[in-house]
């Protein structure tokens, strides 16, 4: 009787840990839990949309690299347009302006700009009287033009000094007589912004200069986020950080320009303090040499996307073997994601899939253990061509980002909608995911927010409760996007705070199962000693 109840005991503390453990953990995290993590967005890569006011004091800062414009000629009243989209001669001659009228800004000075069509070319004029072509495959002195301004109206001015006009054959010339006035004159343009939605590291260094972006960069990274983050994430359960790096933090304190240096002391601030909380950190590989996928947060400088070139891939590698040679034994680190949001409009799979396949290994060089993290795609792409890739053996990831946002499917939805999407769709899509013979799955980013316009804190807590619910079956974790946000529902620490965001067992209560296993362990040895 005693060998059966000491039996018993046995599979009852089995059943409980299978109870409150589930099906997976994640080696490393304390209690053998899953990742329940927070992203530190907006620190070490900028993104402006989350704290604008870092981009208040540039000069002319509605016209940073990558700012798209169209030119109007004031007498003529035809748009500048580039035929073909660049390669050929530059005419005044559009009535109306698509992608052939509109240029892509390069940055040189506050005054001073390059102008890069839509295939790629820039604008170019050398010599007294030249006639504008896009036809330069780079930038030099003869692609830049300095920029007079008034309000909209603009004129432009070739290094020689010589003012651009719209003739009235529709040609650009460098030959306007004189100076001009802010009249109607050949020589005087409207310029349109047509978008300014680049504020990263790239237009935040070079519309400052070194000096100043260096001032600015340096007083956010010490203020931002701060070991107090950390003290604050341990008391809600937080047990993950994933942070948000650039390319450039390989080649710290000097990186290349326009990127200033820093940002590998404060990522080494943040394993201190990760490890003195006992949090693990993720660092994501955000911005790629030449970028990813063309927006801000790749520290694009003009929205296109280079990054499927083997120099860049070869220093992206570069930067994984140095981000791996110095974090890989580090008790902190629970794992390196080698790139995130590659575009899949840009980003061919077969590059991406030997570029993965290389990371792993780079990784595995320093780490036997270390979690590689690999990203879905951003667009079109199914996250089962990952799957099937065959990538590597051993504790690799596959992150997917899910949010309720940035697709018309979304647009009109009802709270309601939302809310039943993720029970049904994304609940679906993940048992997919962790039943197949892969990747472990780890819901990398997501957030409380919607296209709902008028949401009410009820609706906003059930919302977070869907996701929270659903999220915590991903067999890795997930990690909320982001900690810091001047938009508060992106605001992991104002949702908190507010109470739009309740954690309940999602969790708080990974320390509570730890405490339920501890104490089942101690009830079997008791058992045992009595049989």
């Amino acid at each position: 009787m005693e060998l059966a109840f000491g039996k018993w005991a046995y599979v009852f503390l089995l059943c409980c840990c299978l109870i409150f453990h589930g099906a997976f953990s994640v080696e490393g995290l304390h209690g053998n839990s899953k990742v329940t993590g927070v992203n530190l967005g907006g620190w070490l890569v900028i993104e402006g949309w989350i704290k604008p006011s870092l981009f208040d004091g540039i000069p002319n800062g509605d016209m940073l690299d990558g700012t798209e414009v169209q030119l109007k000629s004031m007498t003529l009243l035809k748009y500048v347009s580039a035929e073909n989209g660049g390669g050929m001669n530059v005419t005044v001659d559009r009535d109306v302006p698509s992608s052939w009228e509109t240029f892509r800004l390069w940055r040189v000075s506050a005054s001073q700009f390059q102008f890069r069509t839509s295939q790629g070319q820039f604008l170019t004029c050398s010599g007294l009287g030249c006639s504008v072509s896009a036809t330069a495959g780079s930038s030099t002195t003869s692609e830049t033009f300095e920029i007079e301004r008034s309000n909209e109206r603009v004129h432009i001015k070739t290094n020689t000094g010589a003012y651009l006009q719209g003739t009235i054959g529709g040609q650009l010339t460098a030959d306007f007589p004189g100076k001009p006035g802010w009249d109607d004159n050949a020589a005087t343009f409207q310029m349109i912004i047509v978008s300014n939605n680049l504020h990263g590291d790239y237009q935040l260094a070079n519309g400052y200069g070194h000096k100043e972006a260096k001032r600015v960069l340096k007083k956010h990274r010490n203020s931002f986020i701060r070991i107090d983050d950390f003290n604050f994430l341990y008391r809600q359960g937080i047990n993950t950080v994933r942070i948000p790096v650039g390319w450039w933090i390989a080649y710290d304190p000097d990186p290349p320009a326009p990127f200033i240096g820093g940002s590998l002391e404060a990522l080494d601030n943040a394993f201190s303090w990760a490890q003195a909380y006992n949090i693990r950190c993720i660092i994501d590989l955000h911005a790629a040499p030449g970028s990813q996928n063309g927006v801000e947060h790749s520290a694009s400088r003009d929205g296109f996307t280079n990054w499927p070139n083997p120099d860049y891939i070869s220093q992206t590698l570069h930067v994984i073997d140095f981000l791996a040679s110095r974090y890989g034994r580090h008790p902190a680190l629970l794992g390196i994601e080698l790139l995130n949001e590659p575009s899949e409009a840009a980003v061919p799979l077969d590059i991406l899939v030997s570029y993965y396949k290389q990371g792993y290994q780079t990784v595995r060089k320093y780490s036997p253990s270390a979690y590689v993290i690999i990203c879905q795609r951003i667009g079109n792409a199914d996250p089962m061509e990952l799957y099937q890739a065959n990538i590597g053996s051993h504790n690799l990831v596959i992150d997917l980002h899910y949010y309720n946002l940035f697709d018309a499917f979304f647009v009109n939805m009802s709270s309601a909608d939302n809310i039943q999407f993720i029970y049904k769709s994304r609940e679906a899509q993940l048992q997919s995911l962790n039943s197949a013979n892969g990747p472990l799955v780890f819901i990398g980013e997501w957030v409380n927010e919607w296209n709902v316009t008028s949401g009410s804190q009820t609706e906003y807590q059930d919302f977070g409760k869907a996701q929270l619910e659903v999220y915590d079956t991903a067999s890795f974790g997930w990690a909320y996007w982001t900690l810091k946000n001047d938009r508060k529902h992106w605001d992991f620490e104002w949702n908190i705070r507010n109470n739009y965001l309740q954690l309940g067992k999602s969790a708080k209560t990974q320390n509570f199962k730890s405490l339920i296993l501890l104490g089942l362990a101690c009830t079997f040895s008791h058992l045992h000693q009595i049989s």
